[in-house]
């Protein structure tokens, strides 16, 4: 039988498993010396000061604040019942196409512009106009309904 030929690239991967199952067995002497196993309680305690850091001396007892149980909500406060909205908004028709049949009217309160067809309209309005309207949730978003000229 040959003798096996051990080869540059074998005796460097024995190097480094031998190199490094050193360094594994000298880790383990090293937790073993400074091992920490056994601490008491009070060593592995950790505490929350006033203002919330994380430190090793328990807090002082007279900056503690008494809170009675009755002041502690739970669960989500019941909102205020709030005034309906009025229906009827006020605008001005900034823009109005009657070949198309739809246009635009700027609210006066919230300046947003809002949708307006032709077929929305109780009376004939043109670009200019002041204008009382009611809103309901469209396809795109708002349009307006009962559509009305007031009179200046």
């Amino acid at each position: 039988m040959a003798k096996s030929v051990e080869t540059y690239n074998k005796k460097e991967r024995e190097k480094k498993k031998s190199k490094k199952q050193q360094d594994k067995r000298e880790k383990a002497e090293e937790r073993k010396a400074n091992g920490t196993k056994g601490k008491s309680l009070e060593d592995m305690m950790a505490y929350l000061d006033e203002n919330g850091n994380i430190t090793s001396t328990p807090p002082d007892a007279s900056k503690k604040k008494k809170i009675a149980v009755e002041d502690i909500q739970i669960s989500v406060p019941k909102q205020e019942a709030m005034a309906p909205e009025d229906p009827f908004r006020k605008g001005t028709v900034t823009f109005f196409n009657e070949s198309k049949g739809f246009g635009f009217i700027q609210d006066s309160i919230s300046q947003e512009s809002v949708f307006v067809h032709i077929k929305a309209l109780e009376e004939p309005i043109g670009e200019g106009d002041k204008v009382s309207f009611e809103t309901e949730q469209g396809l795109k978003g708002l349009s307006a309904i009962k559509v009305k000229k007031i009179s200046k």
